[in-house]
């Protein structure tokens, strides 16, 4: 019997239907697959993962591991060959316990629907992705995602507490504990967050919510030049003031919001700057950031109730969807040094001039975590050639400043060649080893994250 038919026997959720299989060979970083994968499986339960897992490890069959397919690098990218391990139905939420303060969840979870379950316990889930109401739990703990709350809370990492994990010959483990301190054993639990599926898959997670805060205010900044918005971001460092959300804004993002949304942000200035402070001292704290924004800006404002800070986070929400408008976008991730950050959007500027493309520049300044989005025509079903070579030249700016290629979005099959530039040849042999010990027959997600 051949492995399709023993996949169809065994598991239940299979289809080899054409448009499905088109429809699960893609993610949202744009490029293409060379092919079509064998089948989608659907799985409904857990033991649905193992049987698929144990065949496809018993058939050498590359299995490429899927929540929403929101990613941006590439990571859910399933060509010719493999099998696609849909997880979305895996979608409950099991338990939120407010004692603990923590949830168990399957990875087919919304991130925000999370969120929402969570705050009626007084609670939240803190990562906050920008796909947050599309993105799956599962997901994020794959690519160890970010956002705006990063800057206080942490990225997914710092949430995780648990795993429940099927690796690739079908057994399932179980990693870390319930409590927040342990350690018992390695770390395997930070090992898988941000495997990008290459090591085991996640069905099931223990994650550490924390209180709703019960104040959250804001402030914001314009500035003549995305440089002096940076410097005032490094100098809430330096002044030891602790955001819960810093976002900067460059001047072409502004202009494009305001093209989009009939908006006047670009008249006050070629630099937006939007700080939060949360908690019980959110008024002191928001005011003393409020005073390091204002020494430079030239228009500042405060939010003091809700409706007022919803309105000054607008433009920071509207900045993708304001791009994605006029055409496509290559949504780039790149992290520096906060205190390279002025550095990097120079850089930027300097290699849209040379590479003749628009690139719009907003940052988790907070963390020094940059997404240039260079932009291209709607009718290119793929980035054209200067595009890419702006995007290799993004990069090689992240590595020359002391950064990384990616602070939130994960390798997946666009960044492995910078992968290598960055970490070397030897930890790349680390890699591979700990790949080899958990996957032999290197049958999860072949080809992606390194």
């Amino acid at each position: 019997m051949g492995f399709l038919d023993e996949l169809r026997n065994t598991v239940a959720g299979v289809s080899t239907s054409p448009a499905d299989l088109a429809a699960a060979a893609r993610d949202r970083s744009g490029a293409s697959p060379d092919g079509l994968p064998l089948a989608v499986v659907r799985a409904a339960a857990v033991d649905g993962v193992q049987d698929t897992l144990r065949l496809a490890n018993e058939h050498g069959v590359p299995v490429v591991p899927r929540g929403a397919g929101t990613g941006l690098a590439g990571g859910a990218l399933a060509g010719r060959g493999t099998v696609v391990l849909d997880l979305s139905l895996l979608n409950r939420i099991v338990e939120i316990d407010p004692d603990d303060e923590l949830a168990v969840v399957e990875p087919g979870v919304i991130t925000a629907a999370l969120d929402r379950a969570a705050q009626e316990y007084g609670l939240r889930y803190a990562p906050d992705p920008a796909s947050a109401e599309i993105s799956t739990i599962g997901g994020n703990i794959a690519s160890n995602a970010g956002g705006m709350r990063c800057v206080k809370y942490g990225v997914t990492r710092e949430a995780v507490l648990g795993l429940d994990v099927v690796l690739a010959d079908g057994r399932l483990i179980n990693t870390g504990r319930r409590t927040v301190k342990g350690v018992s054993g390695l770390d395997l639990t930070a090992l898988f967050v941000g495997s990008e599926g290459t090591l085991g898959v996640v069905v099931g997670a223990a994650l550490r919510l924390r209180p709703l805060p019960e104040r959250t205010l804001t402030a914001a900044a314009a500035y003549d030049d995305v440089e002096a918005a940076a410097r005032a971001c490094s100098e809430l460092a330096r002044a030891r003031r602790e955001p819960s959300l810093l976002e900067l804004l460059d001047g072409a993002t502004l202009g494009v919001i305001d093209r989009a949304q009939g908006s006047d942000f670009a008249a006050r200035g070629q630099a937006l700057v939007i700080a939060q402070a949360d908690g019980p001292a959110a008024e002191e704290e928001i005011a003393a950031i409020a005073d390091v924004l204002g020494k430079q800006a030239t228009w500042s404002e405060r939010g003091v109730d809700p409706e007022s800070s919803e309105r000054l986070l607008f433009a920071r929400r509207r900045a993708l969807p304001s791009i994605e408008r006029f055409g496509r976008a290559l949504i780039e991730d790149i992290c520096v040094p906060r205190s390279r950050l002025a550095d990097a959007f120079r850089g930027v500027e300097r290699i849209a001039r040379a590479h003749d493309v628009d690139i719009y520049t907003f940052a988790h300044a907070g963390d020094g975590n940059l997404h240039p989005i260079v932009a291209y025509d709607a009718g290119s079903p793929e980035p054209p050639a200067a595009v890419r070579r702006a995007g290799d030249d993004l990069f090689a700016l992240a590595l020359e400043l002391g950064g990384t290629v990616t602070g939130e979005h994960g390798i997946g099959l666009l960044k492995r060649d910078w992968l290598a530039r960055e970490v070397g040849p030897d930890v790349l042999g680390v890699h591979g080893a700990v790949k080899a010990a958990l996957d032999p027959r290197g049958i999860l997600n072949p080809g992606k994250g390194f």
